[in-house]
């Protein structure tokens, strides 16, 4: 009797003790709910509602007011499909994107380098390196255009040239690739050197003792154990330079550059929104931008998955 009470009671606790767990977790995401529904209210306001507006202004004719939309279907797709003008304006923020990642993702581990292995002053370097990322981004714009113009700049007088930085096609977007890598290197930079100071001293000290020199201590120790790092530096970067806008409107007093040569696509839509006043156009662009932006992302997540499941 007393072992059949027992089996009895067992699967009894068990109910009660899921139940009771049950009951914690409906009461946890109550309280919870209220904590987070202040940021799920702006997020649908300002993201969702957006998002979804844009997505039904891509199917009308609106203008800049308002008035007067009619639904038009998939019109605004096929033209912007069409658009020579578009897809110069994505080339140029490809070219602009190819330029920018490599140089900024090796920039940026060399810095950390640098600023992880310095023995004296490294609050100075780490200073230095990551300041001009807090920087607004038309004070940096404005600060090297100060720097590349021609004739009283500094840059030209310090190299005694005399190049059109801003006014030849040929310079135009490389002035703005320099300004961007000094700009924002400095949140790459502080990537690497936070997982620089993650990875264990005793692997490089078992290494040294295997004779191992600096140049294999980074190619086999540093540079696989930063792998993860170097991929979110890429994917961060191509995200933030498809989408060019301010450095290169600011630096260009707010045109398209020497014959049309720095104009990028966010730019390009804004210029049908705003200036064209063709306000449904402009958000049929800016669905197949996001669209871009997300295959980007989703790449990214899909090498990330493939390369986790590859080592397991």
């Amino acid at each position: 009797m007393t072992t059949s009470a027992q089996t009895v009671a067992v699967p009894a606790r068990a109910r009660t003790a899921t139940a009771t767990a049950t009951v914690r977790r409906k009461q946890g995401f109550q309280h919870g709910g209220w904590f987070v529904a202040p940021f799920l209210a702006l997020f649908a306001l300002f993201v969702i509602w957006p998002l979804l507006r844009g997505v039904y202004l891509s199917f009308t004719d609106a203008n800049i007011s308002g008035d007067g939309a009619s639904f038009i279907g998939l019109d605004n797709y096929r033209e912007a499909f069409q658009d020579e003008m578009m897809w110069d304006a994505l080339g140029h923020s490809a070219y602009f994107t190819l330029l920018v990642v490599p140089c900024i993702t090796v920039l940026a581990f060399l810095l950390a380098m640098l600023a992880h292995h310095i023995e004296h002053g490294k609050w100075l370097w780490r200073l230095c390196f990551f300041a001009p990322f807090l920087l607004p981004s038309t004070v940096a714009a404005n600060m090297w255009q100060w720097l590349f113009t021609q004739g009283i700049g500094l840059f030209n007088h310090t190299l005694g040239i005399d190049t059109p930085w801003l006014t030849d096609k040929s310079y135009a977007m490389l002035a703005i690739v320099i300004q961007t890598l000094w700009w924002t290197v400095g949140f790459s930079f502080l990537l690497y050197l936070a997982a620089l100071q993650g990875i264990p001293a005793h692997l490089y000290e078992a290494a040294k003792l295997d004779g191992a020199n600096a140049w294999h201590r980074t190619v086999h120790i540093t540079l696989p154990l930063l792998r993860n790092i170097t991929g979110l530096v890429i994917a961060l970067q191509i995200l933030a330079s498809l989408q060019l806008f301010d450095q290169a409107v600011v630096m260009m007093d707010f045109g398209p550059g020497p014959e049309l040569s720095t104009r990028s696509f966010v730019q390009y839509t804004l210029e049908q929104g705003f200036t064209s006043y063709r306000v449904g156009y402009a958000s049929a662009m800016s669905i197949i931008f996001f669209v871009l932006i997300a295959v980007v992302a989703l790449a990214r997540m899909w090498l990330l998955r493939t390369r986790e499941e590859g080592t397991r």
